[in-house]
């Protein structure tokens, strides 16, 4: 793996596994974040050759924990059986959090202080609490210091149906405080910078869904996602997000879901609120002869990047256009990439943009375009938009499935990005073995 030019010990992709993702239906669903993580581990974990407190650490991208598990990592790590001595910690950087984990755990590898780390995502976005709002945290704050029956009737008398609004904490996250906007808008920002059309975003959300259902429907999924079961037996074994019968015109039909009644981006063309949980297990090349496991993949290089808040979504190209260039890597060298489908106007934002060689010289830094990804090396599953984006999941989904993919075509190397919320972006390099 590489860190500027100096060169340090290889990090190992030993396997991987996934929960499906179960799309939010406007109650909790059945499984809490540690739920998902250890759904996914379980099946994983019981197919090494090792016993699970061989890792030297846990860790997992979870953007929105709840408060009874502050520390998603360390409860998964314990259920999972890695027992006490195994250190676990959570990593939050919004939407790169699954891939933030990845990287932590490759670095400390590349670096010489670990040899072998179990690292993931996991949401539960369904299960994101309801907050009381200021007005009635006040109510509650007078209601506790009012001692006698006389005050508290005071108090009492002071409640309002309003202090019963409660404030929804997931539209909380999906908003930017910074900018004031919602990333729905960031999008609509993008839409309109790059004069994106409706229909070409209607265009990529459909082909989305219909290259997830092919992927269902011929098996691609094998070995990469795991049912889950909940508490009654009922089991779950599909991105059930999919939505194969969709149509161009059902599409059109939608309205503007940030921007009405003149935006351009709706429900259909944005990524579902949705739950699940992923794991990478990456290793030495001392545990690899340990326990002569046999690689998936080499993690290469990362790089993270900074930009316009209210323009977050350009954040995988500014991470893949430097990544690329510190390779020495051209867009003919990169077989298959991944750019998780926020919204379909961000990623089409990203290929106006890496193919602009203004935008890649004045914007990001680099000498000329990097150039326009051919679409059928994009994705070629499917995305977000289909499958769903579990905020602190989706960057070692991308990571995870892009290396499946590879190794599916018989080629080598990918690269897989997202966006993040507050302005960032993410990108990993990725070879097969």
């Amino acid at each position: 793996m590489k860190a500027g030019s100096a060169e340090r010990r290889d990090v190992w992709v030993i396997d991987g596994l996934r929960t499906p993702f179960l799309k939010a239906r406007g109650r909790p669903g059945p499984f809490s974040a540690v739920d998902m993580a250890v759904a996914a581990g379980r099946p994983l974990l019981m197919r090494q050759p090792f016993e699970p407190d061989a890792f030297d650490e846990v860790i997992l991208g979870c953007a929105a924990p709840r408060p009874e598990e502050s520390n998603p990592a360390r409860y998964a790590g314990l259920r999972l059986g890695c027992g006490q001595r195994v250190p676990a910690w959570t990593v939050q950087r919004n939407c790169g959090s699954g891939m933030q984990s990845v990287d932590s755990a490759a670095r400390a590898i590349a670096d010489g202080r670990a040899e072998l780390i179990l690292a993931g995502g996991a949401e539960s976005m369904s299960n994101a609490p309801l907050l009381v709002n200021r007005a009635m945290t006040e109510w509650f704050a007078d209601w506790a210091q009012a001692k006698s029956m006389g005050a508290r009737l005071k108090v009492l008398g002071g409640l309002r149906l309003g202090h019963f609004a409660p404030v929804i904490s997931i539209m909380l996250g999906l908003t930017d405080s910074y900018v004031k906007l919602g990333m729905g808008q960031t999008a609509e920002i993008l839409a309109n910078r790059f004069a994106l059309t409706r229909e070409a975003m209607d265009a990529f959300a459909l082909e989305s869904h219909k290259r997830l259902a092919r992927a269902q429907g011929d098996g691609t999924f094998q070995g990469e996602i795991e049912p889950v079961f909940d508490a009654t037996g009922k089991a779950y074994d599909f991105d059930d997000g999919v939505r194969p019968e969709n149509s161009m015109e059902q599409l059109a039909k939608l309205r503007p879901a940030f921007e009405p009644p003149h935006g351009k981006v709706t429900a259909g063309n944005s990524s579902q609120i949705t739950d699940g949980g992923a794991w990478l297990i990456l290793a030495s090349d001392d545990v690899v002869k340990r326990y002569d496991l046999s690689p998936i993949a080499r993690i290469v290089d990362g790089e993270w990047a900074g930009v316009d808040p209210a323009q977050m979504g350009l954040g995988p190209a500014h991470a893949t256009a430097p990544l690329m260039a510190r390779n020495g890597l051209a867009l003919s060298d990169i077989d298959l990439f991944e750019i998780n489908e926020a919204f379909a106007a961000q990623v089409l934002a990203c290929l106006a943009a890496l193919k602009d060689a203004d935008y890649c010289r004045d914007e990001i830094g680099v000498d000329g375009a990097v150039g326009e990804i051919d679409p059928d090396r994009l994705n070629i599953d499917g995305g977000a938009i289909s499958c769903g984006h579990p905020v602190g999941v989706s960057g070692t989904r991308i990571i995870l499935h892009l290396i499946h993919a590879l190794r599916k075509r018989g080629e080598r190397r990918g690269i897989a990005s997202l966006c993040i919320g507050g302005g960032q972006g993410g990108a990993v390099l990725v070879e097969t073995a």
